[in-house]
C-alpha cells in the first residue's frame, strides 16, 4: 500500500564494486579554496557564497537544473499514473478476482490477505514497470547518476520487489487483521502499528536489508576512520568502526549516514565520498550525518510520522465509508476487511499524500538544516561542507526561488548550504587565520581538527 512504500522509502533512504571513472561534465575536486572564500579580516560571506558557486560550471548547473525540475513533473506524473492503475483494478474487477483466487486457494483469512497482496504486488509492479524503468533507469543514465547496465539494476529491483512481499506482506496482514478485529477503533491501531514497524524496519535495515543491496564493508583506512570516530566519540556516539558500501556499483552520487538503533547503529560512507571528497569534505558530511543521530530526529521523525499516520488513517475511515458506500456494490467490495480494497486504499493514499508533500519536505528540510548546523560545529570544516554541498549540486538545483524550496525541497538548497557554512566561517574565523591556524588554506582540509580529537 502507498504508506507502506512510503515509509520503505524513508526506511531505505538512511542507507547507501569497482569505482566508476568520474564523468568530466561532472564537478571536479577544488584544489584550493576560492580567493574569496580564504580567512581574513575583510571576509565576505556573500563573495565567499558565489565564488564557491563559481566552482560549478554553468553547463553542470544547467544540467541540474533541468533533472531536479523533472523531479516535479515526475511527482505529479507517478500521481496520476498510480491512480489510473488503482482504478483500473477496481473498475475492471481485478482486484475481486484476485480476492477470489485467494479464497479458492485457502480458507485463512490472514493467508487469503497474504495471498492477495503477493498477487496486487506483482500486477502493479508490471503494470508501472514501464514508469519505474524510465525513472530509475533511462533517465538516471540520461544525466549521468548511473553506473549499473539494465540486468543488475532489474536484479536489484528483484531484490527490492522481494523485501517489499515479505516486510509489505506481514505488515498489510496485521492491518487487516485490525480492522476485522477491531472495526471501529481500527484507524487509531493501524497508525500505531505502522509506526512501530517502521522503527523495527529502521532498526534492521543497516544489518539485513542494505547487504541485500551492497557489498559493506568495515573501513581500515585510518586517515580516515580515527577523524570520524574522534568526532563520534567527543559528541556522545558509541563508534568502534566505520563502514563503506560499494554504492559506485549503482550511482555515482555520495552519501553517508549513521542508522539503526542499539546493536545495529553504524556509521556508513559510500566508496563514492570516499573516492571523489577531500578530507575535510568527509568530515563536514560525517558530522551532519552525526547530527542527525545526537539530536535524535529518528525517534522524531517517527513521532511526526505518528501524528501523520493517525491523521492519514483517520481521512482513510471516512474517505472509505464514503467510497464503499457509492461504488462497493460495483468494484464486488464487501466491506473494510476485504483485501480487494487495498487498490482504493492506495489511490486514497497517494491523493492524501501527494497534498502532504509541501509539509513532509518541510519537515525532513528542518530536520536537514539542524543536521547542517551540527556538522558544521562538530567538524569546523565550512569549506569542505561547501564543496560537499557542490558535489550534490549534480543532482540538485543550487537556486531555487524561495516558493519552490519550500514545496519541493527536502533539504536546504545549494546556495542556502553554502552561504550557512561561509556564515559559520565569518563568526569563527580565528580558526581559519594563518596566525592561528596555518594549515587553514591548504589543499582539501581547511580547518581544525574536529571536536573530540
Amino acid at each position: 500500500m502507498a504508506l507502506l512504500l512510503l515509509l520503505a522509502g524513508w526506511a531505505s533512504a538512511q542507507s547507501g564494486s569497482a569505482a566508476t571513472k568520474l564523468d568530466q561534465s561532472q564537478i571536479e575536486i577544488p584544489t584550493t579554496i576560492p580567493a574569496a572564500a580564504q580567512a581574513s579580516d575583510h571576509f565576505d560571506v556573500d563573495a565567499a557564497t558565489e565564488a564557491y558557486l563559481a566552482e560549478m560550471p554553468a553547463s553542470a548547473q544547467a544540467r541540474s537544473d533541468a533533472y531536479f525540475e523533472g523531479g516535479y513533473w515526475l511527482i505529479l506524473w507517478d500521481f496520476l499514473y498510480g491512480a489510473v492503475v488503482a482504478l483500473l483494478l477496481l473498475n475492471l474487477g481485478w482486484s475481486a478476482g484476485m480476492r477470489n483466487l485467494a479464497e479458492r486457494i485457502t480458507r485463512f483469512r490472514s493467508l487469503q490477505t497474504f495471498l492477495y497482496w503477493v498477487e496486487y504486488l506483482i500486477v502493479v509492479t508490471v503494470l508501472t514497470a514501464p514508469l519505474a524503468i524510465y525513472e530509475g533507469y533511462i533517465r538516471e543514465h540520461q544525466y549521468g547518476l548511473a553506473t549499473q547496465t539494465f540486468g543488475p539494476w532489474l536484479g536489484d529491483q528483484m531484490k527490492n520487489l522481494g523485501v517489499n512481499l515479505v516486510l509489505g506482506g506481514a505488515l498489510v496482514v496485521m492491518l487487516f487483521a485490525i480492522v476485522r478485529k477491531v472495526p471501529r477503533t481500527w484507524w487509531i491501531w493501524g497508525a500505531v502499528v505502522t509506526i512501530v514497524f517502521t522503527a523495527f524496519t529502521v532498526m534492521i535495515a543497516p544489518v539485513y536489508i542494505v547487504p541485500l543491496f551492497n557489498k559493506v564493508t568495515r573501513l581500515d583506512d585510518p586517515k580516515v576512520t580515527q577523524p570520524i570516530l574522534s568526532m563520534a566519540r567527543g559528541n556522545g556516539i558509541n563508534a568502534k568502526d566505520v563502514f563503506e558500501s560499494d554504492a559506485s556499483r549503482q550511482t555515482t552520487r555520495m552519501s553517508a549516514n549513521v542508522s539503526g538503533f542499539g546493536q545495529t547503529m553504524r556509521i556508513t560512507l559510500n566508496d563514492n565520498l570516499l573516492r571523489r571528497g577531500s578530507p575535510g569534505e568527509i568530515e563536514a558530511v560525517m558530522g551532519h550525518e552525526m547530527g542527525h543521530y545526537v539530536l535524535n530526529h529518528i525517534p522524531k521523525t517517527i513521532m511526526f510520522m505518528l501524528i501523520v499516520a493517525v491523521c492519514f488513517f483517520g481521512f482513510l475511515k471516512w474517505s472509505l465509508d464514503w467510497s464503499l458506500a457509492r461504488w462497493g456494490a460495483k468494484w464486488q467490495i464487501r466491506d473494510i476487511g476485504d483485501p480487494a480494497v487495498l487498490p482504493l486504499v492506495v489511490l486514497l493514499a497517494s491523493i492524501f499524500f501527494f497534498v502532504l508533500t509541501p509539509i513532509q519536505n518541510t519537515q525532513t528540510r528542518t530536520e536537514e538544516a539542524e543536521a547542517d548546523m551540527f556538522g558544521l560545529n562538530a567538524s569546523r570544516q565550512p569549506d569542505g561542507f561547501a564543496r560537499a554541498a557542490l558535489h550534490l549540486g549534480e543532482y540538485r538545483k543550487m537556486r531555487p526561488g524561495p516558493i519552490e524550496e519550500i514545496i519541493f525541497f527536502d533539504h536546504p538548497s545549494g546556495y542556502n548550504r553554502i552561504h550557512r557554512a561561509m556564515q559559520w566561517k565569518k563568526e569563527n574565523i580565528i580558526l581559519f587565520e594563518p596566525a592561528a591556524c596555518p594549515a587553514a588554506t591548504a589543499p582539501n582540509d581547511s580547518s581544525s581538527p574536529p571536536v573530540g580529537q
